[in-house]
């Protein structure tokens, strides 16, 4: 199913931050920003919510921690003790180095694959880019065309910031079935 939206292309990261503020002043609902580089304050800009990646970073540590610790204390304190030379059976010094490797690689794995499933990045998915020129040197604001929606009212408030070019989608050769 394909979205109704209007599409505002701009020459600046200034321009295109300061007719996203307005468009969601204006309370239009924004789609998406496109960007050829991180722009600092668009997620604000935008109204999006904190990332939960953290979140998801933390849950996996603490699950890489645990597995770390309760592997290497049920080995050698359960399942294959061994007193060697006095040794105790919990020596957690020497625990220390293999449950930080393992903390830090199942926080980065699962990190990794959280945004994959978050960002909905699966093999063979189409890209959705209806402005090509916005992976080099241009800014794109996408609105959603609801049905109180004005698009001569849009250009004008876009206007003051440095407006390019107006696109309106879906048409024939943007609309795919997903």
């Amino acid at each position: 199913m394909c979205k109704k939206m209007l599409l505002g292309v701009f020459a600046s990261d200034e321009d295109v931050l300061a007719a996203t503020r307005a468009a969601r002043q204006a309370g239009y609902t924004i789609h998406d920003v496109l960007t050829p580089y991180a722009v600092h304050d668009l997620n604000d800009a935008m109204g999006l919510k904190p990332s939960r990646l953290t979140w998801a970073c933390m849950a996996c540590s603490v699950a890489g921690l645990s597995l770390a610790a309760f592997a290497q204390l049920w080995t050698g304190s359960i399942d294959w003790p061994l007193n060697v030379g006095g040794k105790p059976f919990t020596p957690l010094p020497a625990y220390l180095p293999v449950m930080f490797e393992v903390t830090v690689l199942m926080g980065g794995t699962g990190v990794v694959l959280a945004l994959l499933i978050l960002a909905k990045l699966y093999p063979c998915k189409r890209e959705w880019l209806p402005v090509k020129e916005a992976t080099n040197n241009r800014f794109v604001v996408a609105l959603e065309a609801s049905s109180p929606f004005d698009p001569a009212a849009v250009e004008q408030l876009w206007e003051r910031f440095g407006l390019i070019e107006v696109k309106t989608l879906p048409d024939a050769s943007t609309c795919q079935s997903r």
